[in-house]
């Protein structure tokens, strides 16, 4: 019995490591079409410490994951979400308010920031030092703990 339950963890634990891989494989790929310009959106910023631009969706069921995630993050750093094709501002507020999330958003109900981005899956976040300079970009799923890890280091850049 003993031997049985090991042998399933170490498959487990090898499936957890291929999937994580996996996962980065495919976000890697993927954000390689993203925008690696400065940050340019017409919005007001405390610029004296990164900035998290993040895009989602209402209809995203990985952005609904993720939210939790980036609503932690947004009490300690600045954060900007973007909702891409999710209905009026209402239905959004209506959508956060379900959810107890208080992050700041721009309802982009035409897609106009994410095609300027080359935002082509949800959700994807960018992270910015304090001098607007892209460091690093996401595709995909990403942790609390990862998302603090590299705003930590978009800070010491």
């Amino acid at each position: 019995m003993k031997e049985k339950i090991k042998y399933y963890l170490k498959e487990i634990v090898l499936f957890i490591v291929v999937m994580t891989i996996f996962a980065n494989v495919i976000s890697f790929y993927k954000s390689r079409d993203l925008t690696k310009q400065p940050l340019d959106i017409n919005y007001q910023f405390t610029y004296n410490k990164p900035i998290l631009i993040h895009f989602w969706a209402t209809w995203c069921p990985t952005c609904k994951l993720e939210a939790q995630n980036i609503e932690r993050v947004s009490k300690d750093y600045e954060v900007l979400t973007i909702a891409v094709n999710s209905g009026s501002t209402k239905d959004i507020k209506d959508y956060m308010k379900e959810r107890n999330l208080t992050f700041r958003f721009i309802n982009d109900k035409d897609a106009y920031l994410a095609k300027k981005f080359n935002i082509s899956a949800y959700p994807t976040t960018f992270i910015y030092d304090k001098n607007k300079k892209l460091v690093f970009s996401e595709v995909g799923y990403t942790s609390t703990l990862g998302l603090y890890i590299r705003m930590l280091l978009s800070d010491k850049i």
